[in-house]
């Protein structure tokens, strides 16, 4: 039955059977054949079919929630029985904001050093990505926003506020202040990222509430390419202040904080709520918990936040015992 889900959810992952089969490291007909054999299991049509995959059934959608459960919960299980018996072993998959990337190594670093045999995988992804790849079980954990757009059902350990700043040259018209509004940094052009992040929706959200027509010359879907730009002193972009320390400053290049208003949001460790967790997420829990009262921003104890994802709603947060 586990392997019968599982090709359900590769199916509905990748939409195509051929895909979904290569995914799973078996023929197509034997896919083909599982996702019958599950169905006649159920008594219940679960693929809409045609020439191709058209889609789930009402009943398929449903048995597909089932489906991440069961085979999330077998995964748990199986690796507690192997980490009793071997020790904490594996790979993690991590995925990560853009902004939040250079943060990653405050996590990875200390987990490395508690659990050597462990393998670890780090991704570049948008918000809204790192949630669907937490819900097919593609990834173990995320490095995301938790207090801007609705994060669904999972648990949510705060890490630190992301500030932001304005880098540009120090030649540059606002390059000698000490500060600048939002409304001045609204005149200025910038390079951003990409409107599929989550940090450009902000950073556009406050531009505009302070007049501006956020228009930015460059945008890319990756930091080091803005700040490659920035380097150069023709350019400017606005950056979390923390992006900004790590990436490192040069003689021509100045961070300088935007205030009126002067915005935080918190970025946060997110993970399957799911109990018990999986010794490998378990594990990254208490290292962030760790790591957010060294940073001194979150307060560190996870939350589950509660909300549909289909479309999702903002989520209901409560904290954990």
């Amino acid at each position: 039955m586990i392997d019968k889900l599982d090709f359900l959810l590769a199916l509905a992952r990748e939409r195509h059977f051929g895909r979904a089969a290569e995914a799973c490291g078996v023929t197509q007909p034997t896919i083909s054949a599982g996702i019958k054999q599950l169905e006649e299991s159920l008594g219940v049509l679960l693929v809409q079919r045609g020439s191709r995959f058209i889609g789930l059934t009402a009943e398929g959608e449903r048995v597909l929630d089932w489906a991440r459960r069961i085979v999330g919960d077998t995964r748990a299980m199986r690796q507690e029985v192997h980490a009793l018996k071997h020790g904490l072993a594996g790979r993690l998959r991590i995925a990560a904001i853009p902004t939040a990337l250079a943060m990653v190594e405050k996590l990875t670093t200390p987990y490395r050093e508690r659990h050597p045999d462990v393998q670890l995988t780090v991704l570049s992804r948008s918000s809204s990505e790192i949630l669907t790849l937490l819900d097919n079980l593609e990834i173990d954990a995320g490095l995301s926003y938790l207090d801007n757009e609705p994060l669904g059902r999972v648990t949510a350990v705060p890490l630190y506020a992301e500030r932001y700043q304005l880098l540009t040259a120090a030649d540059a018209p606002l390059g000698d202040r000490s500060s600048v509004t939002w409304a001045e940094v609204a005149k200025v052009p910038l390079c951003l990222l990409t409107p599929d992040m989550q940090n450009r929706r902000i950073i556009e959200a406050l531009l505009r509430n302070a007049g501006g027509d956020p228009q930015p010359s460059l945008e890319s879907n990756s930091m080091i390419l803005l700040y490659s730009h920035v380097r150069t002193g023709r350019w400017a972009s606005v950056m979390p202040a923390r992006l900004a320390e790590t990436l490192g400053l040069t003689d021509v290049l100045r961070a300088i904080p935007i205030t009126d208003p002067e915005t935080a949001h918190t970025i946060g460790l997110v993970v399957p709520a799911r109990e018990p967790m999986t010794p490998l997420i378990a594990a990254l829990v208490a290292v962030a918990r760790r790591a957010a009262s060294a940073l001194g921003d979150g307060a560190g104890s996870p939350r589950l936040t509660q909300g549909s994802r289909a479309p999702r709603k903002r989520a209901h947060k409560a904290r954990l015992s």
